[in-house]
């Protein structure tokens, strides 16, 4: 079903983001994603060099590789258009996603690595949706969890809510399901001797 018919408008951007996932031949997973930003007509960017009409601003890959644990074994960037010289430096900080995990925590990791002036802000938006191109590569990501929790993906979303009959229908073991109370943590109180008001002062150690 296409969109309402829109109000007279001039075409200013067009961003296109596209994801692609692979199993390699060594059972180890590559997702790659891929922006390319362009406008319409010529424009010149401040500081720099004047854009043809569709020129691409920025044109950036990305390749992540996950073992079957969803670890990020290697990271390879190219970035064959930016908009001024020194955005090539944030490709090598990319590698600093190496070890991290994709599933929970996963936006956080990428802040912690890449975040502020650590790295490129496209860069980092790739990455955030990357996660989610990793799941629907491998099928496996919607299976039951060993240690019987939920799947990652349930409680994510509308359709995915523990109290939808989607879940009543796929998970039924998990409908209505409630996260386990955390255990109340004890409180310590520290006890201090008294000491007498004309006690010596502690020599130093």
């Amino acid at each position: 079903m296409p969109l309402p018919t829109p109000q007279p408008r001039t075409p200013m951007h067009t961003r296109r983001v596209e994801y692609r996932g692979f199993q390699r031949d060594d059972g180890w997973w590559d997702i790659e994603g891929e922006m390319h930003d362009s406008k319409p007509h010529a424009f010149h960017l401040t500081g720099e060099r004047a854009r043809e009409p569709n020129e691409a601003i920025h044109h950036m890959h990305i390749r992540v590789t996950l073992d079957d644990q969803m670890v990020v074994r290697d990271v390879a960037v190219a970035m064959d258009a930016v908009p001024h010289g020194p955005c090539t430096q944030a490709e090598e900080p990319m590698r600093r996603m190496i070890g991290s995990s994709i599933g929970r925590g996963w936006r956080q990791a990428i802040e912690r690595h890449l975040g502020g002036v650590q790295g490129c802000t496209h860069l980092r938006e790739l990455l955030f949706n990357l996660a989610t191109a990793a799941f629907q590569t491998r099928s496996a990501s919607f299976g039951l969890p060993d240690d019987g929790s939920p799947p990652i993906h349930l409680g994510k979303c509308l359709t995915w809510d523990f109290n939808s009959p989607v879940v009543e229908r796929i998970y039924p073991m998990f409908f209505r399901w409630q996260p386990p109370a955390k255990a109340p943590v004890a409180a310590t109180t520290a006890t201090t001797a008294p000491v007498a008001p004309d006690a010596p002062a502690q020599a130093p150690q």
